[in-house]
């Protein structure tokens, strides 16, 4: 049974995947909400092996989920009929039109051949591939058929759909309006959209809620809003011994850093400002500036990525 709009989505306890001795995905406990979903972490932390587990094209080790109330082991073609799934592989046909393709697709969901071409032209004008919807494939760049495979993605008009790095290989101008597809996807017509990127700049610009992965590990998640509210580092300028003023916050339990020319101080709590403002006084040390430094989704994910790599944020941050 299809959840309401206000229940998750998706819903996995313990889900595993491993390859012999590989551990792919590692007992991950998901509650998804409907809306726009990233899906963020390093290559290889295990995005592209949830996607599948949940469409039900490969097999747990341990665990279960479920995917729009579809049971992921029992009900893996009534949840394929329920969502679309763009992949990352360079996966369609060269030797056919992306007419052809597309208006194929729309006829394995069921529509009727002359519905489904009239469908099928309508997504890929909506997905900028008009007039060279009559090209063949092969023929299109990697723009082009990213375009194409979002197409296919919705042609059947899907309740959620997975989009698995879907800007791979575009230029800045190819990525900027295929992000403002996968919104207007999302926000105009109502699709839960699933996205899948190590480029924090998508999930920032597209989605509401996150989920970090790494190492196959769930290590946050939650809705932006939430995960960047929390204070970032205090930033502390003196006019004195600087270094001595770190060491004396250090020495009373405060985790500080350089930065720029300023001290970094954690923010834990608001108790840390009176120990900067004592520690000051203690010292007859003047403070100059002092100001809170506000915490972006890309210092959310550098923190729990780094400890989970063990000092390594895979981050790649597109200009």
């Amino acid at each position: 049974m299809e959840p309401h709009r206000d229940e998750p989505v998706i819903i996995s306890r313990g889900l595993h995947k491993a390859y012999g001795s590989v551990v792919a995905l590692d007992h991950l406990d998901l509650e998804v909400p409907p809306g726009a979903i990233g899906l963020l972490g390093p290559n290889g932390a295990g995005k592209s092996t949830l996607i599948k587990l949940l469409l039900g094209l490969i097999r747990p080790t341990q665990g279960e989920a479920s995917v729009l109330g579809f049971d992921i082991a029992r009900d893996g073609i009534q949840i394929r009929q329920r969502t679309g799934y763009m992949p990352e592989s360079d996966c369609l046909p060269g030797d056919v039109t992306a007419a052809d393709f597309v208006g194929h697709m729309a006829q394995m969901s069921g529509l009727p051949a002359r519905a489904a071409r009239l469908r099928a032209a309508e997504v890929l004008y909506h997905c900028g591939v008009d007039e060279e919807r009559y090209r063949l494939i092969r023929e299109f760049s990697t723009g082009m058929k990213q375009r194409v495979k979002l197409a296919q993605a919705i042609v059947h008009d899907p309740d959620l759909v997975f989009l698995d790095e879907p800007t791979n290989g575009m230029d800045p101008q190819g990525r900027d309006e295929m992000l403002q597809l996968i919104n207007r996807i999302h926000r105009e017509v109502g699709i839960t959209v699933v996205l899948s990127s190590h480029l924090l700049d998508d999930v920032e610009r597209v989605c509401d809620y996150v989920l970090l992965i790494a190492q196959g590990r769930l290590v946050q998640h939650g809705p932006v809003r939430e995960l960047i509210a929390g204070a970032g580092d205090i930033l502390v300028e003196v006019d004195g011994d600087a270094a001595r003023f770190r060491e004396a916050l250090i020495a009373r339990g405060a985790t500080v850093t350089a930065s720029d020319g300023m001290l970094a101080v954690k923010h834990t709590d608001d108790l840390v400002f009176d120990l900067i403002r004592d520690t000051a006084a203690d010292l007859d040390v003047a403070l100059r500036g002092l100001r809170v430094q506000s915490r972006s989704l890309e210092d959310v994910y550098v923190q729990q990525v780094l400890a989970a790599n063990g000092g390594s944020d895979g981050v790649e941050r597109a200009g």
